[in-house]
């Protein structure tokens, strides 16, 4: 049964008892807090020990399939009430910001999702990861897509377009894409800071599961458009948007070779799994989760 007001925050969590207890600090500062499901995935280490620690604020499930889609499907049978964010157990965002994203869908009735402004820290990563994501965060997708955010919320008639969705190792992309422009909005007063790779091995690993992941979103769109010619929406980066960087911003050159280098060595990381049609091996970056 849904409860009409409460903001339910769902987190699938798999091995993630490392970083999962900074994000339940950040979001239980508030009194009521949200209504809060963890669920635990496959776990194999202390994840539901360290979510259980929290406190009543905290319901914890644990299912033994290793798998995200079915965690969120499970965290939805638990849930209470609308809106309803969907939070990675590696990123962190606060009790305040889940109240501004759950006030702009409740202020907005057009508006289906939302997601917060991204901080991303990069001291103390490798030099060229700090030279990628200068540049990745300026794209014009990236800055205006719901993805790489790992917070979504939606409302009722959003959470009911997300549910339509199969399960996608490019879940949050796939997501960002089910709303039109003026169906989503990315709310810049809500932040979530995400933890960057800090090698340059783990930011290729990140690189390979995203080109997989997106060839595999492609797949599914180009399977559900009709007729010829029908166009599907991409967060694609092309060479034209390369270029407009540089043109505005020409000291971005050796960030944009950067780049160029990481999206080759992901396209080449991930040509055998798009090949066999392997979507279901997930390459984790675990620098991001040390300390």
């Amino acid at each position: 049964m849904h409860t009409s007001g409460v903001t339910s925050i769902v987190i699938p969590a798999h091995n993630e008892g490392r970083v999962i207890g900074r994000l339940l600090d950040a979001l239980l500062t508030e009194a009521p807090g949200p209504d809060i499901v963890v669920v635990c995935n496959g776990c194999t280490d202390d994840t539901a020990a360290v979510a259980g620690a929290r406190g009543p604020g905290v319901r914890v499930v644990e299912i033994p399939t290793p798998s995200k889609h079915t965690a969120l499907r499970v965290g939805d049978e638990h849930a209470r009430g609308f809106p309803r964010l969907y939070v990675d157990a590696d990123v962190v965002v606060g009790a305040a910001d889940v109240r501004a994203l759950a006030e702009a869908l409740a202020t907005s009735p057009d508006l289906l999702a939302a997601a917060p402004g991204r901080d991303i820290p990069l001291a103390g990563c490798a030099w060229p990861v700090r030279a990628y994501y200068r540049v990745w965060q300026l794209l014009p997708a990236v800055r205006e897509g719901l993805f790489g955010r790992g917070v979504i919320a939606v409302s009722e008639p959003g959470h009911a377009r997300l549910a339509a969705l199969p399960p996608l190792m490019a879940d949050d992309l796939a997501a960002s894409l089910a709303f039109a422009p003026g169906e989503r909005r990315v709310v810049e007063s809500a932040r979530v800071v995400v933890l960057p790779p800090r090698t340059w091995g783990d930011l290729i690993k990140r690189r390979v599961r995203a080109a997989t992941s997106s060839a595999e979103l492609e797949r599914f769109q180009a399977g559900r458009a009709s007729g010829p010619g029908a166009s599907v929406p991409s967060a694609r980066t092309g060479t034209g948007d390369l270029r407009a960087l540089l043109r505005a911003q020409p000291r971005l050159l050796p960030g944009v070779a950067v780049f160029v280098v990481a999206a080759l060595a992901a396209r080449r990381g991930a040509r055998r799994a798009i090949r066999t049609g392997d979507f279901s091996t997930w390459l984790r970056d675990e620098s991001s989760r040390q300390g």
